[in-house]
């Protein structure tokens, strides 16, 4: 039954407030587009980030309140918005089994669940649109793009380190580590 609930939560989602994707990648072709009109230069630097645990660290209660504001800017309304609310519950659906017993996550995604991709994905768009702006301004990002919890960065190395990059990315939120 949690299942049918989370496929129909997130189809209802995909629905009525489509998040814009501004920084994602669906595949390796996708990447190669997106790099294609990228100048790349001797100063220019590559590099890979891996959110770690991205699942495990999603803030959920957080999130709500940002799907909360997702679905007001689109217009849906009220009744819709806190019906959707409601289906939110689906995300204390989270249980697994260890050694035959059954052991419940209170503060995670559950794996594998269609919902906890599209609540992930809402809170990671949030995080990129608050703070990817600034932070490419100020490390001379030139290309920035993520496919699910790899992010992939052509940067300035002559203004800024990796170092700098991941210091700062490591300091969006105190639930998100990233590794380079």
């Amino acid at each position: 039954m949690a299942y049918r609930l989370s496929k129909l939560f997130t189809e209802k989602i995909h629905h009525l407030a489509p998040l814009p994707n501004t920084f994602n990648i669906k595949n390796t072709q996708d990447l190669l587009h997106n790099i294609r009109d990228t100048p790349l230069l001797p100063h220019h630097s590559l590099a890979f980030l891996d959110i770690t645990n991205l699942y495990s660290n999603i803030p959920v209660p957080e999130t709500k309140t940002v799907l909360t504001n997702l679905l007001k800017h689109e217009l849906v309304t009220p009744q819709t918005q806190q019906e959707i609310l409601k289906w939110y519950v689906i995300t204390g659906q989270n249980y697994f089994t260890h050694n035959k017993d059954i052991i419940l996550q209170y503060d995670d995604l559950a794996m594998g669940a269609s919902s906890s991709g599209l609540i992930a994905e809402i809170f990671l768009q949030h995080i990129e649109h608050t703070h990817i702006p600034h932070l490419a301004h100020k490390h001379k990002i030139v290309n920035y793009c993520r496919y699910v919890d790899d992010v992939f960065l052509i940067f300035n190395s002559s203004h800024t380190s990796i170092y700098e990059i991941l210091k700062d990315f490591n300091d969006l939120h105190n639930k998100l580590q990233f590794t380079a």
